[in-house]
């Protein structure tokens, strides 16, 4: 079991298992929803994921596409996507030990930043 909450603790989250994959993504909407050059997630099927504590808020950022975040501190949490229904996406940094969560790929690389280098 993984666990994990936004900053102020308002929300928080557990996840069952290994997620099916991890990844970068470095649209300009992540960049926009996080302020970060690029995001992180797990993806996890969405029955395997508990809102212990409180839930996320949510705002439709593109058609078919919702982002999680915590109504109290801002925290961001979570992507759903039309494109994948049975799927909760749950940004790494979220997560209370991150570290056994490296991302094993990378979704529009294309949009990547020309200064960022990732190992």
């Amino acid at each position: 079991m993984r666990e994990g909450g936004c900053l102020c603790g308002e929300v928080r989250f557990s996840a069952e298992g290994t997620p099916k994959w991890t990844a970068y993504c470095h649209c300009r909407s992540c960049r926009r929803h996080t302020g970060a050059p690029v995001s992180a997630y797990a993806g996890f099927e969405k029955d395997k994921v508990r809102f212990t504590s409180g839930a996320p808020e949510h705002f439709a950022s593109s058609p078919g596409v919702r982002r999680g975040f915590c109504s109290r501190c801002g925290s961001t949490l979570t992507y759903e996507g039309d494109r994948w229904p049975t799927e909760l996406h749950l940004h790494l940094g979220a997560f209370d030990d991150p570290a056994g969560l490296a991302p094993t790929g990378q979704a529009f690389s294309e949009e990547k930043l020309p200064w960022l280098h990732l190992g």
